[in-house]
C-alpha cells in the first residue's frame, strides 16, 4: 500500500509540473499570436479526443485525453491546408511575426526557468558545500581509471581541459558527458603539478562517464541510522561522526563500503566522535540483495550527512546568480546533444516520461519546497533548448524553414513542406519510441543486457 500511495503521489506531482510546463509553453504560442491578429482555434492541454473544455470567442479551451504535450491550433498554420487569404491566418502575417509566434513558447520556458530560480535564490537554496569547493581528492575507488593513474588521497585537481582552477561541480560535469573520452587533468601534489589524461569509465543506468574519485569530506557524519539494521542494533546513532574502522581512517564513506567489500560478515570496529568524546562500537555487517546497483552488498545500514551551504540573495543577484547558471545548463545540454550525434556518449543519459517522473518523485518526497522547483526548472529549461532545435514540426524547425524563405524571398513549395514534415514526424516517433525504451531498460534491468 505505502508503494502504491507512493506511485500515485508521484504520478500526481508530474501531471502538475508537465501541465505547468505545457501552460507556460502554449501560452506563449497563444499570446504572441493573439497580439499580432492570428486566430488562434483551439488551446489544448494534451492530444487526442477532447475531454472538457469551453470555447470563449474563437477559440476552444480544452484538455485532451492524451496527456503527453498540448499544442495551440492557429488558423491557417498548417502549410497543407487551403490557404484563404484571410488576415486572421497565420500565414497571412509577415515572416517576422511567424517567427516570434515560434520562439515565443520555448522563451516561455527559458524565461520561467531563470524565474524559478531567481525565486529560489531569493528565498532558500541549499546546495552540496563541496560543489563548489576547491577539488581535493578524498577517497580513489580501487580497479578505477583514477586508481589506474595512481590518483591518491590528497591530491588536488588544478585543471580539467580548459578549466583552471575547477570545483567539484565542474569536475563531476566533464567526467560525466565524457565516457570512454580522454580528458587531460593537472594534478597537484607535494607543490607540483604533472599532466594526466584519464578515460571516464560508463556507469549506472545512465552510462555516465566516472573516474573514481571522491571529494574530501569534513567528516563523515551519520545523517540516518536504518532500523533494525547492524548500526542501529549496535548503538550507532545519527550525528556520530565516524573516524575509524578496523583500525583504519575513514576519510569518506566510500572508504568504509570498500572495506566492506573487503570483510564481508566480519565484524567492524568502529570508533566513533559523539558529543565530543571517542566511543568503539562492534557491527556485525549482513548481505543484503538490493545493496547496490550491481546486486548484492554488504551493509550495516547508515548514511551520511551532506554539509551544504545556504544562499539567500537580493532580488538583482539571483537573477543575475539565475541566468548564469542556466545559461552553463543550456551550453551542456547542447554539449551532450552534440556528443549524442557523434556518438561520444550513450542514448541512456536522456531520460524519457518514466525518468522525469522518478526524478520529479524523488524531489517532491524531499523535505521543502525547493527540490521540487529546481527540478521543474531543469525540465522548463530542457523543454524549452529542445523546442529550439532545428527539427521541422518543433519550433525550432518552423523557425529555420522562416529563415531559409527569407533568405530565398519565397515560399518553399507545398510538396517540399509535405516531405518535410512527413520526415520529421516519423524521425521524432522513432525518437520518441528510443527515449522510452531507454527508460524501459534503465527502470527494468532485466529487459536487456546492459553493455
Amino acid at each position: 500500500m505505502p508503494q502504491l500511495l507512493s506511485l500515485l503521489h508521484t504520478i500526481f506531482v508530474m501531471g502538475i509540473v508537465l501541465g505547468l510546463m505545457i501552460l507556460i509553453h502554449e501560452f506563449g504560442h497563444y499570446a504572441a499570436a493573439k497580439y499580432f491578429g492570428v486566430r488562434v482555434e483551439v488551446f489544448s492541454i494534451g492530444f487526442g479526443k477532447r475531454l472538457l473544455g469551453f470555447k470563449k470567442g474563437e477559440t476552444d479551451y480544452r484538455i485532451s485525453a492524451i496527456p503527453l504535450g498540448g499544442y495551440v491550433k492557429m488558423s491557417g498554420e498548417n502549410p497543407m491546408d487551403d490557404r484563404t487569404g484571410d488576415p486572421g491566418e497565420f500565414l497571412s502575417h509577415p515572416r517576422w511575426q511567424r517567427f516570434i509566434v515560434a520562439l515565443a513558447g520555448p522563451a516561455m520556458n527559458i524565461m520561467l526557468a531563470v524565474a524559478l530560480l531567481t525565486g529560489v535564490y531569493m528565498v532558500h537554496y541549499e546546495y552540496p558545500a563541496v560543489l563548489d569547493e576547491p577539488a581535493v581528492v578524498g577517497w580513489v575507488n580501487p580497479n578505477t581509471p583514477a586508481e589506474k593513474a595512481g590518483i591518491q588521497i590528497g591530491d588536488k585537481i588544478v585543471r580539467v581541459e580548459d578549466i583552471e582552477n575547477p570545483n567539484w561541480e565542474q569536475v563531476d560535469v566533464k567526467d560525466a558527458l565524457s565516457p570512454n573520452q580522454p580528458l587531460k587533468f593537472g594534478i597537484e601534489r607535494d607543490g607540483k603539478v604533472t599532466e594526466r589524461v584519464l578515460v571516464p569509465e560508463p556507469l549506472g543506468p545512465n552510462q555516465y562517464g566516472d573516474i573514481g574519485w571522491v571529494p574530501k569530506e569534513s567528516s563523515v557524519t551519520l545523517k540516518t541510522v536504518e532500523h533494525g539494521m547492524p548500526a542501529e542494533k549496535a548503538g550507532l546513532k545519527v550525528g556520530d561522526q565516524i573516524l575509524t574502522a578496523n583500525g583504519e581512517d575513514i576519510p569518506a564513506l566510500e572508504a568504509l563500503v570498500q572495506m566492506l567489500n573487503r570483510t564481508k560478515d566480519q565484524p567492524l570496529e568502529l570508533v566513533v566522535l559523539r558529543n565530543g568524546q571517542k566511543q568503539t562500537f562492534t557491527v556485525r555487517p549482513i548481505l543484503d540483495p538490493g545493496g547496490s546497483r550491481q546486486g548484492p552488498a554488504y551493509r550495516i545500514g547508515i548514511a551520511r550527512s551532506v554539509p551544504t551551504k545556504v544562499v539567500t540573495l537580493n532580488f538583482s543577484d539571483a537573477l543575475q546568480r539565475s541566468l548564469s547558471d542556466n545559461k552553463k545548463s543550456s551550453f551542456l545540454i547542447l554539449e551532450l546533444l552534440q556528443k549524442m550525434v557523434q556518438h561520444k556518449v550513450s542514448m541512456r543519459q536522456v531520460d524519457g516520461p518514466i525518468g522525469i517522473g522518478s526524478a520529479v518523485g524523488a524531489a517532491a518526497r524531499e523535505e521543502g519546497y525547493t527540490p521540487l522547483l529546481l527540478i521543474t526548472a531543469a525540465i522548463s529549461l530542457n523543454l524549452g533548448i529542445m523546442n529550439l532545435l532545428p527539427i521541422p514540426i518543433l519550433d525550432g524547425g518552423v523557425i529555420l524553414l522562416l529563415f531559409i524563405e527569407s533568405l530565398m524571398q519565397k515560399e518553399i513549395s507545398l510538396p517540399i513542406k509535405e516531405r518535410i514534415y512527413q520526415a520529421a514526424f516519423v524521425f521524432l516517433v522513432l525518437f520518441a519510441v528510443m527515449v522510452i525504451y531507454n527508460d524501459l531498460v534503465k527502470t527494468l534491468p532485466g529487459l536487456t543486457r546492459m553493455p
